[in-house]
């Protein structure tokens, strides 16, 4: 899908990041690429797009304006994929987290505003705007600002206030805006704290695998590629400019103590499920609702992972560091 995308100038934040690294892998060839990130996550240095010729990188922070405007000029396409993310980070930096994701996004619109940007301005929100039962939850659900003082809400805060900011951007001075919302996005490269890449790389030292809760939070996993697919066709389909998208897979559904199981299962491995107490506020469900082709202009962000019981295990095995013990284990992605 990102082959319909050329000869274009493409501006990403958080381009080293895991999702934003997949995106560019299918638009480096045709197009000019800039990355623009600080290099806290690093998924890029490990592609095989990473010196590129058509890429350029600029080591910055979205709270650093004058840096943002003079790296975003030329573009026709801003991506704006930097964040703080992941429970433990936000927890321990819930400051930090609401000026990045906040300040950082006012910053991006406004620099995009300001580089006359006319193909279009991704914006990436989160899945939890919808609170802690996101429970198929569609476009028009509404959002939950979750209770003061808890820390893990200020992330989802944080990204809703960016999310208002980007439409109100499209609505006051027509710029192509566009929101998507990630449900449990998962897949080879990934770092930071996602469940599936945490508990492979656990298993495959045998080390303990810690669930925190009662390990009956419900999530669906959506595999990077097709949520890329979806993402594309945000970058692409006119209808999408001024709506914001559920992008995740409301099929793959599992329980995390299930996810686990399955890991250690598949990898052989002697690991033990531990149980400890939250971190913070639970998540009992978060699995998407999402639009189907013909909603709006033949837009469509589903995902089309078939059930996660054995999640990609032997490509992300590789990628965590060393081979499954079942080379047989194949990719669950359906094409």
């Amino acid at each position: 899908m990102t082959n319909a995308i050329e000869g274009k100038t493409i501006f990403v934040t958080g381009g080293a990041g895991f999702i934003a690294s997949r995106l560019i892998a299918g638009l480096v060839e045709e197009n000019k690429v800039v990355i623009y990130d600080n290099f806290d996550r690093d998924t890029l240095s490990s592609t095989s797009h990473s010196g590129h010729a058509n890429l350029t990188v600029i080591r910055g922070d979205v709270l650093d304006c004058e840096r943002l405007e003079d790296g975003m000029r030329g573009a026709d396409i801003v991506v704006h994929a930097a964040a703080i993310a992941g429970i433990d980070t936000v927890i321990k930096s819930p400051t930090r987290t609401m000026r990045v994701n906040m300040i950082g996004t006012a910053n991006v619109l406004e620099a995009a505003r300001l580089a006359g940007v006319k193909d279009r301005v991704v914006d990436f929100s989160t899945s939890e705007v919808f609170g802690s039962m996101a429970f198929k939850p569609t476009e028009d659900r509404d959002t939950v600002a979750g209770s003061a003082g808890e820390a893990r809400w200020t992330y989802a805060v944080s990204k809703l206030a960016g999310e208002h900011l980007s439409h109100a951007y499209y609505r006051e001075f027509g710029l192509p805006v566009v929101s998507v919302r990630p449900f449990n996005v998962y897949g080879p490269g990934q770092t930071g704290e996602g469940a599936i890449q945490v508990f492979i790389k656990h298993a495959l030292r045998n080390e303990d695998l810690h669930i925190y809760g009662e390990g009956d939070q419900i999530r669906a996993w959506c595999y990077v590629d097709d949520f890329i697919d979806g993402l594309t066709r945000c970058l692409v389909n006119p209808a999408a400019v001024g709506e914001s998208f559920n992008i995740g897979n409301s099929r793959a559904v599992q329980t995390t103590y299930g996810l686990a199981q399955t890991v250690c299962r598949i990898l052989k491995s002697d690991s033990k499920i531990v149980f400890r107490p939250p971190l913070s506020d639970s998540l009992p469900a978060k699995y998407s609702c999402v639009r189907t082709t013909g909603e709006p202009g033949g837009m469509f962000c589903s995902s089309t992972v078939t059930a996660p019981s054995a999640p990609t295990c032997s490509t992300m095995a590789e990628w965590c560091g060393r081979p499954s013990r079942r080379s047989s284990v194949r990719a669950m992605r359906t094409t």
